[in-house]
């Protein structure tokens, strides 16, 4: 709703942009938004669509427009703040964020995505025929299995010790995510599909 009658001038928003490159149904920026760019920041990272978790390079936009109450830009400060703590991206991870720009490093990227996407598939696929409910899998490559009020802790370990499976109990991201269990598709094709495999022969009565 906001999206169509823009941003009010007493709203603040951090939108953090990691996932929406994997989906053709969201807007690419905040800053789509009429209004936004007097109160928004908007955080983005090569780390899931390019594959550069580990490497880490991102960006953040601060617009000229959003100041704090005395007039003063935000972005002096956060550009103060970040000039003080960080020295900057190495050249080498520059240029793996240059190469993800240029026409073959968006192809490949292109062609990363529609990968990982298919394992999602394939991973929500197969715990629905397990007769988990999921969340995620589509527009994400996670999986988020519903234990409908079971223990994150416990479950994670059963399935690491009765099926050599790694999954990533919710328990990890906070209260909110107990009760659940992620699955990452961020794997080789022949992987999901034996871990699936390996989840259908144990018993989660």
């Amino acid at each position: 709703e906001r999206g169509v009658g823009g941003i009010e001038h007493n709203d603040r928003a951090l939108l953090v942009r990691v996932f929406d490159e994997l989906s053709d149904d969201v807007p690419k920026s905040i800053f789509e938004i009429p209004g936004a760019e007097t109160c928004s920041i908007e955080v983005n990272s090569f780390s899931k669509y390019a594959g550069f978790t580990g490497v880490r390079l991102g960006w953040t936009i601060v617009p000229s427009g959003l100041k704090f109450s005395d007039g003063s830009l935000v972005r002096d400060d956060y550009n103060r703040v970040m000039t003080t703590c960080f020295n900057g991206a190495s050249n080498v991870v520059q240029g793996g964020g240059m190469a993800c720009l240029d026409d073959a490093g968006l192809t490949e990227i292109n062609t990363l995505i529609d990968y990982y996407l298919e394992n999602a598939k394939i991973l929500k696929k197969g715990a629905e025929e397990m007769g988990f409910k999921v969340h995620g899998g589509d527009d994400a490559p996670y999986v988020f299995i519903d234990l409908e009020g079971k223990s994150s802790w416990d479950m994670f370990s059963k399935i690491l010790t009765e099926a050599d499976v790694v999954t990533i109990p919710g328990a990890g991201f906070g209260p909110g995510g107990e009760g659940f269990l992620r699955l990452s598709a961020f794997a080789p094709r022949d992987s999901c599909i034996e871990a699936i495999a390996r989840l259908k022969k144990l018993n989660f009565d």
